[in-house]
């Protein structure tokens, strides 16, 4: 925590007064001057430009506020410090849900609100993190998607064969505010610093000329709203551990890894029933206990069948999508240009599913020069796509000095380090 937690907002006295849990009352009380000490403000606009975004409802971009930074950090520390801040409506748009024709909302809130959010992230986060249970890896600072899926490959190969596969129906809209207050109010007792959260949990919803105020969940597209999804499961993580179960948890994503049947089901009935008690509600269809040694099941992106590590469908269709946009058959660039407009888009995907089986990294090689060769074969003034002959004319080799990023390469070298 020593090496994450704002330096403008935690000194040395507070962290070892956090780490030694000897806070007086196990409350945080005085918080609000650390929300809009300007110095945290700077350091919470540097995260918001990084992060880029959209302009909200005001249309004021990234950019305008940069450029009268000064200015506005001095009236947000002011309104803060005189209590007269109060956050806009957060404007409402459909993007495109990832590998599918679906879409989902993002909420994009202005960019003060976005500075003020993650203000009271700075001042809020260690408070709670410090309580978070080891399983839980989402939005946390040193953990990510693959040490919680080195930690499932582990509990797989150790026995644990029954997995809880559950899922949470629209976890992020359906929290109650109430009962998402009281875990907040379990560790902050500033009243300011209580009334600003609350202020962003009511925040209006700005649609197509229509406002409304959510009565449930976080506010989407919130620098706030993975640290309070991640409090409101809290209790559960800290439930399920204490009865024996191995949980490993991404945000609201999370399966149960068991020795038996029964213990599976044990596991299922006590997540069901603190699921019903906190106004939250298990997907009847995606949830279920699934035999790893002969079913699959997906976790983060990453199928699981008995030995072999796959992505989903799902994520090939990605990648595959993004691929065709880049080889067009009547593309006009040149190979060399095309290989190295494909190589960020091969060279993240493999990052991501590097722990995947070698015949993913083959398979999906040979598709990718399949769609080279028949941008060659056009060109050539051939149709079709690229086969037969064409692996002659143009050799796997051929691809390679063009500048090709390989899949199975790059597997091999990850695989074999002492190679590389």
């Amino acid at each position: 925590m020593r090496t994450w937690a704002n330096q403008w907002v935690w000194t040395d006295r507070m962290l070892v007064t956090l780490e030694s849990g000897k806070v007086r009352g196990g409350r945080w009380h005085a918080l609000i001057d650390k929300v809009y000490d300007e110095w945290n403000l700077r350091s919470a606009t540097c995260r918001v430009a990084g992060n880029r975004g959209a302009a909200g409802v005001d249309h004021q971009s990234v950019q305008d506020f940069l450029d009268h930074s000064r200015e506005e950090l001095a009236q947000l520390s002011a309104a803060l410090r005189s209590d007269t801040y109060r956050p806009q409506a957060v404007r409402r748009v459909m993007i495109p849900k990832p590998g599918s024709r679906e879409q989902r909302p993002l909420g994009i809130p202005t960019v003060r609100d976005r500075v003020v959010q993650a203000a009271l992230l700075a001042v809020l986060e260690p408070i709670f993190d410090v309580t978070f249970a080891e399983h839980s890896y989402g939005f946390r600072h040193g953990r990510g998607c693959h040490h919680a899926l080195e930690r499932v490959e582990t509990l797989l190969e150790t026995g644990h064969v029954y997995v809880v596969d559950a899922d949470l129906k629209s976890y992020f809209d359906t929290i109650p505010h109430d009962r998402l207050m009281e875990r907040v109010r379990e560790r902050v007792s500033d009243s300011r610093v209580l009334r600003l959260v609350e202020m962003f949990l009511q925040q209006g919803v700005l649609a197509d000329l229509h406002e409304w105020v959510p009565e449930a969940g976080t506010p989407q597209g919130a620098v706030i709203s993975p640290l309070l999804a991640n409090l409101y499961l809290n209790p559960l993580d800290h439930l399920v551990a204490a009865a024996g179960f191995q949980m490993v948890r991404y945000a609201d994503d999370f399966v149960i890894l068991c020795r038996t049947p029964d213990e599976a089901r044990q596991a299922l009935e006590l997540v069901a029933t603190w699921v019903a008690e906190n106004g939250l509600t298990l997907h009847p269809s995606k949830t279920k206990i699934v035999d790893a040694g002969a079913d699959s099941f997906d976790f983060l992106g990453y199928r699981f069948r008995g030995r072999l590590r796959l992505p989903r469908d799902k994520s090939l269709r990605k990648l595959k999508d993004a691929i065709r946009a880049k080889t067009h058959r009547a593309h006009g660039a040149s190979l060399p240009n095309i290989c190295a407009r494909l190589r960020p888009t091969l060279q993240g995907w493999f990052t991501y599913f590097r722990h995947c089986h070698w015949t993913v990294f083959h398979d999906l090689d040979g598709w990718v020069r399949m769609r080279l060769r028949s941008i060659l074969r056009k060109r050539a003034g051939r149709r079709g796509r690229g086969r037969g002959r064409d692996h002659s004319r143009w050799p796997n080799s051929y691809f390679a000095e063009q500048g090709l990023y390989s899949l199975r390469a790059a597997h091999a070298r990850f695989a074999n380090p002492h190679d590389r």
